[in-house]
């Protein structure tokens, strides 16, 4: 800690590393606990092994597809479609949000259109999907798109609703145009709103590959899935939850370490 902080600032500083250290102690205190809990009732035939299966099965499985290099594989089929499809939402989104917040008359036009499409289960549309796209890493990706996309536009044309109206008629009486505005008031006023929208819409993207995956698919997580559960692999099924679950964890950290390196630069 820096000399020139107060004796009173330092112990805050220490207090807050003191707990942040203890919440993430128990963390994984709490995980190690339920994992050895899991062993012990699988092992004491308290539960179904074969059901819910227990860590050292769910490792053994692990061990096998690191060693045949299929787990590898079907990991990164899954995060390359989620990506592709995180990506292309958030572009999309944005840029229709824009359209929608700076044509009034579009918005009104667009909104119920919105809210019917916000609503709809996107896998009843997975046939449809599927003829139009085709079977394979096309349909997975526009599922992905579609469960994301309308939550981007809805999220970002919100926040740009919220703007300070009192900012923005400032400006507009110094004679500033749209354009101007939103790059000057609207667009810097919502980096937190980017962000919160990225962070729900990677876990959406990733729901929507798996959807994908469990409807068409030779390959990714979602398809391990569907296999292991097919053919009675219930340690697989189990194994590939797990994993993506940590995958999962890992995008939503990247998007809060991403945000973190943009507050800190501006």
């Amino acid at each position: 800690m820096g000399t020139d902080l107060s004796p009173q600032r330092q112990e805050y500083l220490r207090r807050r590393l003191r707990r942040r250290r203890w919440v993430r102690g128990c963390q994984w205190g709490l995980l190690i606990l339920l994992v050895a809990l899991w062993e012990i009732l699988a092992r004491a035939g308290i539960i179904d092994s074969f059901i819910l299966s227990q860590p050292s099965r769910i490792w053994r499985t692990w061990t096998t597809m690191f060693v045949e290099g299929e787990l590898w594989t079907h990991m990164w089929v899954t995060i390359y479609e989620t990506l592709v499809g995180f990506l292309l939402g958030v572009a999309l989104g944005i840029g229709l949000a824009v359209l929608l917040w700076w044509s009034d008359f579009v918005a009104k036009v667009s909104e119920p259109y919105l809210v019917v499409l916000n609503s709809l289960p996107k896998i009843a549309l997975g046939p449809v999907i599927i003829i139009v796209v085709g079977a394979g890493t096309k349909a997975i990706i526009f599922m992905a798109l579609a469960i994301s996309l309308i939550v981007t536009v809805l999220e970002m044309l919100g926040g740009f609703r919220r703007t300070d109206p009192d900012a923005i008629r400032m400006a507009t009486t110094f004679g500033a145009t749209k354009g101007q505005i939103f790059r000057k008031i609207v667009l810097p006023s919502n980096v937190g709103t980017l962000f919160g929208s990225l962070k729900i819409n990677i876990g959406l993207s990733l729901v929507g590959v798996i959807a994908g995956e469990f409807l068409v698919s030779k390959a990714g997580l979602g398809y391990l899935i569907v296999y292991g559960g097919q053919v009675f692999k219930l340690d697989l099924v189990m194994a590939s939850v797990i994993i993506l679950s940590v995958v999962a964890a890992l995008m939503y950290q990247g998007v809060v370490a991403l945000q973190k390196l943009v507050t800190h630069r501006r």
